[in-house]
């Protein structure tokens, strides 16, 4: 294979993330080149519609997922977290990137910051959910676009949330005001990790892939979709997951964000994958059960 073509959004995050995919590809491969094959999404032709009206996970994915399966492209890099915990039929991660800082951040005024009744603008329930355990006066209102976008949409006297990697494969981190650590806001599932998608069948392009898969980072996201897959792939509840290689941190609220389940999952190396990946399914049978009516 002498030109391997990426399906990817054209919003600069994903851009930037595949070229960075491209480049490393090309640097392990000699004489490959790569391509760039530019993907509209449902998730970007709707911009003006909250995420979880128009199917939540899967709406940033399934175009590039079918220029792959069409033959259009070669492989689908995605920010993992928009990635269904349910494999498309004729597809398979064929590698993770190594994973960036899984954390939300703040954009504006850091939380302790916030006056009494402030307005927080995030399209993330799950964002939503945990902010109003630390600050129930909290005002939320929606938030879509692109990056550059969404950073020109910061409320008076507030905040936006958005995740660290996001400004960091861009370069603008000097926007971020505040760092939430992962035991107060348990990331979403992938967050900060980067999935290649590839056609089962493509052995040639699944042998590429094996070279910059980052086997840390697989581990660790495999866990965390393992417990949303427990939930239901299409889960539209609040739920995030976070393993750090040696616990999962594990968070589900209800519907109404009435009951907040948090929990800690050992994950220490001692374990092997195929055991950690039932404890992960455990997980999420007990916060089920923890935020049911």
């Amino acid at each position: 294979m002498s030109v391997l073509r990426i399906a990817t959004r054209s919003s600069a995050q994903a851009r930037t993330q595949a070229t960075t995919i491209g480049q490393l590809l090309e640097a392990t491969h000699d004489g490959l080149t790569v391509e760039l094959v530019f993907v509209d999404t449902t998730g970007d032709q709707k911009q003006d519609v909250p995420l979880h009206t128009i199917g939540g996970q899967g709406v940033f994915v399934k175009e590039v997922q079918a220029a792959v399966l069409a033959g259009r492209a070669d492989i689908a890099v995605h920010s993992a977290k928009d990635l269904p915990s349910t494999p498309a039929d004729g597809l398979c991660i064929g590698a993770f990137g190594q994973r960036r800082d899984p954390r939300d951040v703040l954009v504006g005024r850091a939380l302790g910051d916030l006056a009494q009744g402030a307005t927080i603008a995030t399209g993330s329930v799950r964002r939503r959910s945990q902010l109003s355990v630390i600050r129930p006066d909290l005002q939320f209102v929606e938030l879509r676009g692109n990056i550059p976008t969404r950073l020109e949409k910061i409320p008076t006297d507030g905040s936006i949330v958005m995740a660290a990697a996001a400004l960091q494969i861009l370069g603008w981190t000097e926007r971020i005001n505040e760092y939430m650590t992962v035991d107060v806001m348990v990331p979403a599932v992938g967050q900060g990790c980067v999935a290649i998608e590839c056609r089962i069948d493509d052995e040639q392009t699944r042998t590429i892939l094996t070279t910059i898969d980052d086997a840390p980072s697989r581990r660790a996201v495999e866990h965390e979709r393992a417990f949303l897959a427990e939930l239901g792939s299409g889960c539209s509840l609040p739920v995030g997951a976070y393993d750090d290689g040696e616990k999962m941190l594990v968070y589900l609220a209800s519907d109404d964000g009435q009951k907040h389940h948090f929990a800690t999952v050992p994950t220490g190396r001692t374990a092997s994958h195929e055991e950690l990946l039932v404890a992960a399914r455990r997980a999420a049978q007990v916060a089920r059960d923890a935020v049911a009516g």
